[in-house]
């Protein structure tokens, strides 16, 4: 017997990159709950990628966990070899794999900017381009880009980590462009403080500080972050494209 309101991704593939923890994790999960099928991106946890995968696979879902950095072309069309071979092509990428290296610019190396562009923006760039070809074919597709508040707002301490988000929001908006003949949309999300490992560093200050700066005088949660994630990929989001949307309790208000 068929399902009066059958799930809204069923038969989709779902890439989510740096997924087996934190916020890829919780997307992950919401698309698998869905009806997507999903792959667990890491670079490096196989111990929490199979946790995530495991996951997945108890919703009744499809699931393969693969190892690749994403920041390199190489590992990338390895990925997408591997996604294609085992459940199909990629009908949902979400870009999110990021770092941070936070320091002030006096004190920042060319290498800890170099290294937090490419995981963060190049990533998005490579898997991005990887993946538009089989939505292209099959005109339907949905790229979501996990930017940051910080790409807003340009923090102190954080030229690479804003520099890369911002840099993420305007690849949003070209794809966005470039693809909406092909009814595929591109749209961004730009959390604000979210309780992760990524930001397990973040001192209490620097924790204050941005509790103190947020109207809504608490932080996110990754589930938070994930169910916006899950609408721009739903039916109901098709006719929205080329936007970022700020999850942030209003933090992005103080600009």
């Amino acid at each position: 017997m068929s399902q009066e309101h059958p799930l809204p991704l069923a038969g989709k593939v779902a890439l989510v990159t740096g997924s087996s923890q934190g916020i890829g994790r919780a997307i992950a999960q919401r698309l698998a709950q869905m009806g997507a099928d999903i792959v667990i991106n890491y670079r490096s946890n196989a111990q929490a990628a199979e946790a995530a995968k495991a996951e997945i696979e108890a919703l009744g879902r499809r699931c393969i966990a693969v190892q690749a950095d994403v920041s390199q072309e190489e590992d990338v069309l390895r990925l997408f070899a591997e996604i294609s071979s085992t459940l199909g092509p990629v009908a949902i990428l979400v870009n999110n794999a990021g770092t941070t290296r936070d320091k002030l610019i006096i004190q920042m190396s060319l290498n800890d900017f170099e290294h937090v562009i490419d995981t963060n923006l190049r990533s998005a760039f490579l898997c991005t381009k990887a993946a538009l070809r089989g939505m292209m074919k099959a005109r339907w597709g949905r790229v979501i880009n996990i930017a940051s508040v910080a790409g807003l707002m340009g923090p102190a301490g954080q030229a690479n980590y804003g520099a890369s988000k911002a840099a993420v929001l305007s690849l949003t908006l070209s794809t966005a462009r470039e693809m909406a003949s092909r009814n595929i949309t591109a749209n961004a999300l730009a959390p604000g403080f979210i309780p992760t490992e990524l930001t397990s560093i973040v001192t209490e200050p620097q924790r204050k500080y941005m509790l103190d700066s947020t109207p809504l005088g608490r932080f996110g949660t990754t589930d938070e972050v994930a169910a916006a994630a899950a609408f721009l990929c739903s039916p109901e989001a098709g006719y929205i494209t080329g936007q970022i949307l700020s999850i942030d309790g209003g933090m992005s208000i103080h600009i």
